[in-house]
């Protein structure tokens, strides 16, 4: 990108333009995933919509690759590329709730936690993911899974509209009344159609919780996979609880002298009665008996926060994902195979639970493609040393070898990785061809293709 298009660009935003040369560059660049090392040619960090359209106008007009960095996660390193300008949105983090309607406002660089912080002063939520340091707009465009989706279902489904820069730098509201199409696409299809600088969002009464994490024998494991396939499909729907092949942390509530050893986690979340959550608490307790256990009543954002000090900042991230209708014991075999070999305390295997609400909207309501999926299965590898890439990202590749030919094919989009692009028309599932068609209308020259990308 040349030097006057990048003083053209600077003298015309509010917010601050860091190219490479300048003081803080290789502070602006860095991104949350450590094996990400990459030099765009600027960061801006934008101040508002007009700032966005401006990088998006400059992006387009000079063919130059643009990268957008919501709340910032992006385990694939979407946020930056070599060469690219990177709009940062880090600065709009609003979060305006109206109580009477039950509705949140929230920016395009906001975290779930400050999304959660604020709706929770009213006793209010909406499905936002596991961890709260990950961004909302990144969440939602995918989808949205978390553990309020079996009852109000998926990010996406609870979104009402969006303040979205088009690739041309004109500014548009999609909503179900305005720019159909385009809000349709919106909802799982990822950072594909533009750039979301403002979030409309629908909230439900969501206060204190039942929940927290409980640890389990490893020889336990099929058992507890199995209770949970039948029990989660006739459960209620204020269950959002998920089990996980996790290395304990060296916690209070964890033996010492088990702490450091892999085990199989229920995470427990009812969003409801505790004496109703403790009954369900109990069923797996009747299955097997737990090595350690921290559960009991809470708000939800200390919940949804409760496992961000396993994810910080600057660890190596490679990452793999299936969607299942059932565990089998064929599957289940085979996760018994790898799960376990689970290699740090921050690396985990998720089976995260999609029925119930988000099995009530029809599969071709939005662009979300998996709505006849049970479960989404995550094979999260993170680790703080970089010399041990290569080992630990080999389990992650064999164990997802291992599932993937028992799974429905494809993957949630936002727990895939870079080299999972050749997959995208399985990964967006059954909408694909109406996506690459809106895709065109919307983008037609693939100015947002920094992405887990859908070629028009």
């Amino acid at each position: 990108m040349s030097t006057s298009v990048i003083e053209s660009l600077r003298s015309n935003l509010a917010g601050a333009l860091v190219a490479e040369g300048d003081a803080g560059y290789d502070e602006a660049r860095v991104v949350y995933n450590a094996m990400i090392d990459r030099r765009p040619a600027a960061i801006v960090r934008c101040q508002g919509t007009e700032d966005v359209a401006a990088v998006v106008r400059a992006a387009a007009e000079s063919g130059t690759g643009l990268a957008i960095r919501g709340g910032g996660h992006s385990v694939p390193g979407f946020g930056t590329a070599d060469g690219a300008l990177v709009a940062d949105l880090g600065a709009l983090t609003s979060v305006d709730v109206d109580p009477g309607s039950s509705t949140a406002e929230v920016g395009g660089g906001a975290t779930w936690g400050m999304f959660n912080d604020a709706a929770a002063a009213y006793g209010l939520a909406t499905t936002g993911g596991i961890i709260s340091t990950t961004g909302v707009g990144g969440l939602t465009l995918a989808g949205g899974i978390g553990y309020l989706a079996r009852g109000h279902g998926l990010s996406c489904d609870n979104l009402l509209s969006a303040e979205v820069v088009l690739a041309d730098g004109r500014v548009v509201t999609a909503s179900a009344e305005e720019e159909p199409d385009l809000f349709w696409a919106l909802r799982g299809g990822g950072g594909n159609f533009g750039v979301v600088t403002k979030f409309v969002f629908q909230l439900h009464p969501v206060a204190e919780i039942y929940g927290g994490p409980t640890f389990f024998e490893l020889s336990d494991a099929p058992a507890i996979l199995e209770y949970f396939d039948a029990y989660v499909r006739t459960a209620p729907r204020e269950f959002g609880g998920f089990p996980a092949f996790q290395i304990a942390p060296p916690l209070p509530f964890v033996p010492e002298d088990r702490a450091g050893e892999p085990f199989m986690a229920v995470i427990f979340c009812y969003n409801g009665p505790a004496s109703e959550g403790e009954k369900i608490v109990q069923g797996f307790r009747d299955v097997a008996k737990p090595v350690a256990e921290a559960v009991g009543p809470l708000p939800y954002p200390a919940l949804n926060g409760a496992f961000d000090a396993l994810v910080p900042p600057g660890l190596q991230h490679y990452w793999k994902a299936a969607f299942f209708d059932e565990l089998t014991p064929e599957s289940i075999a085979a996760h018994m195979q790898h799960g376990p070999l689970v290699p740090t305390v921050n690396s985990t295997v998720h089976f995260y639970p999609i029925n119930g609400a988000c099995h009530d909207v029809a599969s071709d309501a939005t662009a979300f493609g998996h709505r006849d999926a049970n479960f989404a299965v995550v094979i999260a590898g993170m680790w703080p040393d970089p010399t041990e890439n290569t080992a630990n990202t080999a389990w992650v590749k064999d164990y997802h070898a291992a599932i993937e030919p028992l799974s429905q094919g494809g993957g949630y989009v936002n727990f895939l990785s870079q080299d999972d692009q050749p997959q995208a028309s399985s990964n967006y599932g059954a909408n694909y061809d109406r996506l690459r068609t809106v895709k065109r209308a919307y983008d037609p020259a693939n100015v947002f293709h920094i992405n887990q990308n859908i070629a028009p």
